[in-house]
């Protein structure tokens, strides 16, 4: 075997130019070749103790698999992988490696760390082009769970339930499987193929998917049990968007983030004659500095936007969205309007609209300049307004980007169903276990909006305890 890597820079990732990307939907990275893949692979040290692993939600043995990537064996790699993960291609793609697995690798002391997302993203796509052999159905236990929501939790817990012998109905709202992966994350950060792929493989293990089925007006949980149930997880994500509450908000150009890229992601509107369009803006304005942010921004400029501004209230240094994807938006273009916080949302009267004269459109957002005081609650600095710094953003689109909140539905026709003040699920953090027995929850809905790995760990963590649940009866 080759002599290890101790170069101090990870193999760059190649992608398309910034100027070429920035107008089409096209994947942004374009993943690592067989060579790039067995350098990366030498930078490893496997180190005994593993404090890689430590970083990982789904404690998938990186070692193990990078060991492999070194033999050549990526096949076998990508059986490591899967041991632990239900979606690696898409984990290779979105995880935020940079602050779990990879901060915790030794190479980062003094370097930087392994690419061991830019791996697990070519073991996968590497499995994808090349296996051709069927999956291995286990046999069957008998048993029956229901799954609410088909994203990243709720697939994760169907997978590794399957796997136990477990026939597992996922229930979706929407008409394509996948969640947030779908109608979240764009094209170009995270191909919908790849998504398909994944859910056809849980498919393959005998899943069943069924789509247009909203929980607790299609099928409520109790009557998911009649149906003859043994256990219910819900993992049915955070999509109710939050807004400001600044006038404004009801001017037609105005989304919320959730809004704006489901129509792009899911009903495809930056196609010719789409069936859910978006006013195809000149300058938008995206309030917010977290990875849907970005994403929104991006997007509006892949619409044929001519300016895109991000507005946020804080500096470079809290922007809570990933480092790439900050540093990709800047290479594309867009224009980081930091220390800034909106205070209204101007717009005129459309006077041909007989039905709703007062509904009118965007023509600008004004916003205030702001300064860091003392830190909050959660250790950042408190931002603080400058009196008399008000300035007016020439816009005609305005994108809210500012968080969102679990559904209420479920909890309003579930009984006995506890959640927290801001809607989340309450639940055993240990076992994923409401107040409800045999109801188990995981992900966006019991934490609000966070990242697709920690979902994950969320459904796997629940999935081992259905399993001790039901084998215990």
């Amino acid at each position: 075997m080759p002599k290890p890597n101790m170069s101090l820079k990870k193999n760059p990732m190649p992608s398309q130019p910034a100027d070429v990307r920035n107008k089409n939907f096209l994947e942004v990275a374009t993943g690592y070749t067989e060579e790039m893949a067995l350098d990366e692979a030498m930078r490893c040290l496997n180190c005994k103790n593993m404090p890689c692993v430590s970083g990982c939600p789904v404690n998938i043995h990186i070692p193990a698999f990078i060991e492999k990537v070194k033999e050549g064996d990526f096949e076998g790699a990508y059986q490591i992988i899967s041991e632990s993960s239900s979606l690696p291609a898409v984990c290779g793609r979105v995880c935020p490696q940079e602050s779990q697995c990879e901060s915790k690798c030794v190479r980062g002391i003094k370097g930087e760390p392994v690419g061991i997302g830019r791996l697990e993203r070519f073991v996968a796509d590497w499995h994808n082009a090349h296996a051709s052999g069927a999956v291995e159905v286990p046999p069957s236990n008998g048993h029956r769970v229901a799954v609410i929501g088909s994203g990243p939790s709720g697939l994760t817990c169907a997978g590794d339930l399957a796997k136990k012998g477990y026939k597992v109905t996922v229930y979706e709202a929407l008409h394509l499987a996948g969640g947030v992966l779908v109608y979240g994350i764009p094209e170009f950060r995270l191909p919908k193929a790849i998504v398909q792929k994944e859910v056809d493989t849980l498919k393959a293990l005998g899943v069943d998917v069924e789509t247009n089925v909203v929980i607790g007006k299609t099928i409520t949980i109790d009557e998911l049990f009649e149906m003859g149930y043994e256990a219910v997880f819900v993992g049915s994500g955070a999509g109710l968007p939050r807004f400001m509450g600044i006038p404004g908000e009801s001017l037609k150009g105005v989304y919320s983030a959730n809004e704006f890229l489901t129509r792009s992601n899911l009903m495809k509107a930056y196609q010719d004659d789409p069936t859910t369009p978006i006013m195809k803006a000149k300058r938008v304005a995206v309030v917010g500095g977290g990875n849907v942010a970005m994403d929104a921004a991006r997007t509006a400029l892949r619409l044929g936007a001519e300016k895109v501004y991000i507005v946020y209230r804080r500096g470079l240094e809290e922007l809570p969205a990933r480092k790439e994807e900050v540093e990709h938006a800047m290479e594309e273009g867009i224009d980081f309007r930091l220390l800034n916080n909106p205070t209204r949302i101007l717009g005129y009267e459309n006077p041909d609209d007989k039905r709703d004269p007062m509904n009118g459109f965007v023509t600008g957002i004004e916003c205030i300049k702001m300064e860091l005081g003392e830190p909050d609650a959660s250790g950042r600095r408190r931002p603080v307004e400058i009196p008399g710094s008000e300035f007016v953003l020439d816009v005609d689109c305005v994108v809210i980007s500012i968080g969102t909140s679990p559904n209420p539905l479920i909890k309003s026709t579930t009984k006995g169903l506890e959640v927290n003040k801001h809607g989340g699920i309450i639940v055993d953090e240990a076992t994923g276990l409401t107040s409800r027995t045999g109801v188990y929850a995981g992900g966006d809905a019991v934490t609000g909006a966070a990242t697709v790995i920690l979902a994950m760990g969320a459904g796997k963590t629940a999935a081992k305890a259905i399993d001790e649940y039901i084998m215990s009866k």
